[in-house]
């Protein structure tokens, strides 16, 4: 397990460094590149010294032959040349075996049992008395020989030298080769150096303390391939900056909204404890009690605001019958709609399913049916309709209030804004609400002028497929 640590240390180093990654690849590039280099350079070293042992060899046969002659008494005669034999010391302790015969197979001179190559004057590898040999044979014309016949040596010799000639020339090729893939290298680590210097630049930047706002980079501080990511940080930090100018809103204005509830709790809380009368004191009660739900629907109406926002909780995909959910909210709101004197009705089909966040869902029709209640006047009706129209499941809550004013609907999705005029008790939340929901459920919301006077809010959800 000892000896596996370097690896994973060296693994992990390549996982995690950009540097070491790119100089692993370059590295690895250059390795193959030197064993292929390598490959045909042993194939051309062989093919070279095959060349100038055929050539020393096809010499020497030539120098064997023009020393074969024919005496006054037809005979043939032949003293080998030193210097055609001696070619071939080239210090490697090389052997040299010849063979010289007549045109009708006479021994001249030689081994008799060296074996002749089948092409004339081309080198051809043998095997003689278990030693490799490389072998030539010349056919050489001879005067004076009966019926104007020739002569056939054969000159071969050990690959001692050629095997030399073979390791010098691939040494030679490949001290070069790895001069030029150290000097790659050292290039590659100098680059990667340059060109990652605006990467670290960049993260010097990131990494600035005190950055008091999230203010964008300047893309042209890396290289044209890196902008692409310049230009998605400084987006990202944008939506961040947007997201943390709309909590430092919202804590604002929560701060602000929970206040003015809680003073009051406090006044009447004091004041009912100092009322001696049991009338009064009960008025006064009720007023607290009245105070204290108003604060706790506002706590409520924040928490589900903060729920609703993106990336706050995990994402839910189930599957909701939009009908059903509208029903169960109706029967909750039919007491405070009959102390009201509204009446409260749902018109719904069957099938209108979505797929999102069960919970928010049903917060978004609570919200939509607890504004129509709450600013639909005695004696009014809310109907509530569900229903799937190609594709689509509307949720529209209909009322007989006074409406919004055309110039007002672009504000009332707002957290907190309420319209002006508007007599009503309500924290401003509640429209916001149903937006964040919606949006989040890749729907839409609109309003509308109702029939008659009043106001229609429908939302627009993509149907389940499935």
């Amino acid at each position: 397990m000892s000896a596996l640590k370097p690896l994973k240390a060296l693994w992990s180093g390549l996982r995690h460094s950009l540097r070491a990654q790119l100089l692993a690849w370059v590295t690895a590039t250059l390795v193959c590149v030197l064993c292929l280099n390598l490959y045909f350079s042993t194939s051309r070293a062989r093919e070279a010294a095959n060349i100038v042992t055929d050539n020393m060899l096809l010499g020497s046969a030539r120098m064997i032959a023009e020393a074969v002659r024919v005496d006054d008494g037809g005979n043939v005669e032949v003293d080998i040349p030193p210097a055609a034999l001696e070619m071939f010391d080239t210090g490697q302790g090389d052997n040299v075996y010849y063979r010289v015969i007549t045109a009708w197979g006479t021994l001249i001179s030689g081994y008799p049992d060296l074996p002749s190559p089948s092409r004339e004057q081309e080198g051809q590898g043998l095997s003689f008395h278990d030693h490799n040999v490389r072998a030539l044979m010349l056919n050489h014309p001879l005067v004076g020989l009966e019926n104007d016949g020739g002569i056939n040596v054969t000159v071969a010799v050990t690959n001692n030298g050629a095997r030399a000639m073979r390791h010098r020339l691939l040494l030679a090729d490949f001290e070069s080769q790895l001069i030029l893939v150290v000097m790659a290298g050292i290039v590659t680590v100098v680059g990667l150096r340059a060109g990652l210097a605006p990467v670290m630049k960049l993260r010097g930047a990131v990494l600035a303390s005190r950055r008091e706002r999230l203010e964008p980079f300047d893309p042209d501080m890396v290289q044209t391939e890196i902008k692409p990511l310049v230009l998605a940080l400084n987006d990202y930090m944008q939506r961040i900056e947007r997201q943390m100018a709309s909590q430092r809103r919202f804590v604002s204005n929560a701060a602000h909204q929970l206040r003015t509830p809680l003073t009051l709790l406090a006044t009447q809380a004091s004041f009912a404890a100092r009322e001696t009368d049991a009338e009064r004191r009960t008025e006064a009660l009720q007023a607290l009690t009245r105070s204290t739900r108003q604060l706790s629907r506002l706590a409520e109406q924040l928490l589900t605001l903060t729920r609703a926002e993106p990336g706050s909780r995990a994402p839910r995909a189930e599957h909701i019958d939009m009908a059903a959910t509208a029903r169960k909210v109706l029967e909750a709101h039919a007491e405070d709609a009959l102390r009201r004197g509204i009446d409260l009705g749902l018109e719904a089909d069957t099938g209108a399913v979505v797929v999102g966040d069960g919970t928010m869902l049903r917060e978004m029709v609570v919200n939509l049916v607890d504004n129509a209640l709450r600013y639909t006047p005695a004696p009014g009706e809310v109907t509530v309709s569900v229903a799937t129209v190609y594709g689509q499941v509307t949720v529209t809550v209909r009322d007989t209030g006074p409406g919004i004013p055309e110039s007002e609907r672009d504000h009332v999705f707002e957290r907190f804004y309420r319209v002006i005029g508007t007599q009503q008790e309500g924290s401003g939340l509640g429209l916001a609400i149903v937006r964040e929901v919606v949006v989040g459920a890749g729907g839409s919301v609109t309003l509308e002028d109702a029939e008659g006077g009043g106001l229609v809010v429908t939302v627009t959800l993509p149907a389940a497929t499935d």
